[in-house]
């Protein structure tokens, strides 16, 4: 895939793992990225903070965003980071704005030990780094 002009936007449901992981990987490769929910959590998840501090990047004072109209505006490509919850999924509601859309099938960190967050993390980071 060619790098689209502009940045890229990437979105889950919470906005406290994928999501801020992929934002984080492609702000450190000198991309313009943000990242957002639909339904942000308050903070972001601990074990992700922790095995991106492992790679160098402090998400400690992260916080989870809403998704808004003008990011999506912005952005040249977004980046649905996978859903489990239909009602909230980001993916429908981005098809219909007829942006640049690609699915990021991933698992959600909530709920996962550290070593699995850390698959998901070094997923993440071979995705950011194919863009």
């Amino acid at each position: 895939m060619t790098k689209p002009e502009g940045s890229f936007l990437f979105v889950c449901v919470h906005n406290a793992g994928r999501s801020q992981m992929a934002e984080a990987f492609a702000r450190r490769r000198g991309l313009k990225a943000d990242s957002a929910g639909t339904m942000p959590a308050t903070t972001v998840n601990p074990a992700v903070v922790q095995v991106m501090k492992e790679e160098g990047i402090d998400l400690s004072s992260s916080k989870p965003k809403l998704l808004t109209n003008e990011m999506i505006n912005k952005a040249a490509l977004v980046v649905t980071m996978g859903c489990s919850v239909e009602e909230v999924c980001p993916r429908p509601m981005l098809a219909k704005m007829q942006k640049k859309l690609v699915d990021w099938d991933l698992e959600d960190p909530k709920g996962k030990t550290v070593a699995q967050v850390r698959e998901i993390r070094d997923e993440i980071e071979r995705r950011v780094a194919a863009l």
